[in-house]
């Protein structure tokens, strides 16, 4: 179930941080109301020296109208450049607290999030944040203080006219307390579906080559047909509670002024009011009517947005399921001893507490206004794991020495890339301890420990900017004496010599201008630059054709010199030279030894060997 507080609440530190832009701001709403609430009583002068046919005292109250309007749109001016500025400040500031609150998360999160999804709420919902902000500071508060001024007005010329109007105020209030509520359930809905829609987008085109090489196009256009009608369905009950509220909104407000002519006509009847003073109160009630459906239309999107701040403000208050102990030290250098000590692990189906659901009554609502079999809908309320974790790893010891090249074989599923993740410390094992020259990775930093830890992994991934920027990730200043040593090691220096720009040739997203071979020698170069004591290879040759993969594999054995290293391997042939090899099954080690040692014990490897090359 939902929380009744306004997720808004969120905004305050941001809001109170732009004060300053926020008193601007208010400095121009205020002159903006004080000149507008002074355009009745120049109407009222102004009808008054028409009626007496008084030419000069008529262009006279015409000049300081003109003034008016002038002044009124310098505050105008003020007013939203303020609220603009500070709308975006909040913007760029929730956007980056949420980016960073997402890099302190772990690997557990990313694995069940949706990229698509994740990518829209840092942009669009965020965007439609700023928007409110602006509207609310500006425009709302603007609009709020008219009908106040504007109201006080008319109750001051004639207050049995001014209750005809006044009577139907509540109303309207009800209605658009009413159609608000309704516009928020809708706009949860229509945020998820809109993200769900670019979720979809994201993964296909992200591979759009498997799409392809399946001729799965068909069978795409029908899951994004279905997708698409669930954002119309969405967007349409959305828009349609707004095409209902203004017709209803806008008929009372017509009923109102007929009737305002009425009561106006008897009270001049009476001796009670002048004509100059109606054409004063008709034109304080016509620039009261603007106020009124602006307010309205501000509150709708007020609602609106909720949503989206929701949403974004929903990844700012995850909190990251392995942390740093508050006494943690930073990692000496290493020589590179490993040690697993008594481990046990195994993974936590979605640890993280996240609201996938929507509230009771909106689901009650959205139930009743479709069809469940077109929506294809399940429920998922907020719900965190409290179950046992099957084990992947059983109480595993392991002992690496400094430059020991250790390979970890097995079928799938039997913890090899376990092993190497709580090593890196992407998780923390449930019991147990890991190592590093005798010091628990749970007492370090996590940057000191990665910082002295390199990957080459099975699938490389290069990011958009250059060449040099891609081999130094995650430096902001380019070594490039360095860069090109660690690029001749790794046996990338040759062809990136061969590029139009060099070091400096632009790599376009995801590396597709390069081959699987080059790609995975910058990766190489990448890792060998961080200089690190170990180093793990997550079998980086299992995709490569011959020629790459004699290039690869040269560069491997010279990156691998004076390094502890753990070698995930998928094929055999890689693993021979290793000083140890470890047959993993069920989270256990059931063999150890070199690979001429294990064949002849005609084991679980031999047989594992054999299944492989032999047939």
């Amino acid at each position: 179930m939902r929380s009744n507080r306004s997720s808004y609440r969120h905004l305050w530190p941001f809001i109170q941080a732009e004060w300053p832009l926020f008193v601007r701001t208010f400095v121009g709403v205020l002159g903006y109301v004080i000149t507008a609430a002074l355009l009745p009583l120049l109407a009222r002068e102004i009808a008054g020296s028409i009626g007496s046919g008084d030419v000069r005292q008529t262009a006279y109250w015409l000049g300081l109208a003109v003034i008016d309007f002038t002044v009124q749109n310098v505050f105008l001016y003020v007013e939203r450049v303020g609220a603009i500025a500070a709308a975006q400040n909040i913007v760029l500031a929730v956007r980056r607290q949420v980016y960073k609150n997402l890099h302190g998360l772990d690997i557990d999160y990313f694995a069940n999030a949706q990229t698509g999804d994740l990518a829209y709420r840092i942009t669009e919902d965020t965007d439609k944040i700023g928007e409110v902000i602006t509207k609310m500071s500006q425009q709302f508060i603007s609009c709020v203080l008219q009908i106040v001024a504007f109201t006080g007005y008319i109750l001051y010329l004639n207050w049995q006219l001014s209750l005809t109007g006044i009577v139907i105020m509540p109303i309207l209030a009800l209605l658009i307390s009413f159609f608000g509520r309704k516009m928020l359930t809708r706009s949860r809905r229509n945020q998820q579906e809109i993200s769900n829609l670019s979720s979809l987008l994201t993964e296909v085109f992200g591979s759009i080559r498997i799409v392809h090489a399946f001729a799965a196009q068909k069978y795409e256009l029908t899951r994004f047909s279905q997708e698409a009608q669930k954002n119309r369905d969405a967007k349409y009950r959305a828009e349609h509670i707004t095409a209902i509220q203004y017709p209803v909104l806008g008929f009372l407000q017509a009923m109102g002024v007929m009737l305002l002519f009425l009561v106006g006509a008897w009270q001049i009847s009476i001796d009670n009011l002048t004509p100059a003073d109606l054409i004063s109160f008709l034109t304080a009630v016509a620039l009261l009517i603007s106020p009124i459906d602006l307010a309205t239309q501000h509150y709708n999107l007020y609602k609106q947005t909720e949503a989206s701040a929701e949403r974004v403000f929903e990844l700012m208050n995850l909190k990251p399921t392995l942390v740093e102990q508050a006494d943690a030290i930073a990692l000496p250098a290493i020589t590179g001893k490993v040690d697993y000590d008594q481990v046990s692990f195994g993974y936590v189906p979605n640890p993280y507490k996240v609201e996938q659901g929507f509230d009771r009554e909106f689901d009650r609502e959205w139930e009743h206004e479709f069809d469940h079999g077109s929506l294809n809908r399940t429920h998922n309320k907020t719900q965190t794991s409290e179950a046992a974790p099957d084990l992947i790893l059983s109480e595993l010891n392991l002992k690496v020495h400094p430059g020991e090249v250790i390979a970890l074989v097995g079928p799938s599923g039997a913890g090899k890339t376990t092993i190497v993740n709580l090593l890196m410390r992407f998780y923390d094992p449930q019991a147990g301890r890991v190592l590093i020259d005798g010091i628990d990775i749970k007492t370090v930093t996590i940057d000191s420990l990665r910082h002295q830890i390199g990957i080459v992994p099975q699938e490389t991934t290069l990011f958009s900017g250059t060449v040099a920027q891609n081999i130094a990730y995650g430096q902001t200043k380019l070594d490039y004496a360095a860069i090109e040593a660690a690029a001749k090691i790794a046996n990338a220096h040759e062809f990136i010599s061969q590029l139009s720009k060099g070091y400096d040739t632009w790599v376009g997203e995801r590396g597709t201008n390069f081959s699987g071979g080059q790609k995975q020698r910058i990766a190489i170069a990448r890792a060998i630059l961080l200089n690190p004591r170990i180093l793990i290879l997550d079998e980086a040759t299992s995709a490569l054709d011959p020629e790459s993969e004699a290039l690869v594999q040269e560069a491997l054995e010279r990156a691998m010199e004076n390094r502890t290293v753990f070698i995930i391997a998928h094929r055999l042939s890689t693993v021979r030279q290793a000083n140890r090899i470890l047959f993993l099954e069920k989270g256990k080690i059931l063999e150890s030894g070199t690979h001429a040692e294990l064949l002849a014990h005609k084991g679980r490897y031999a047989q594992f060997y054999t299944q492989q090359f032999e047939g």
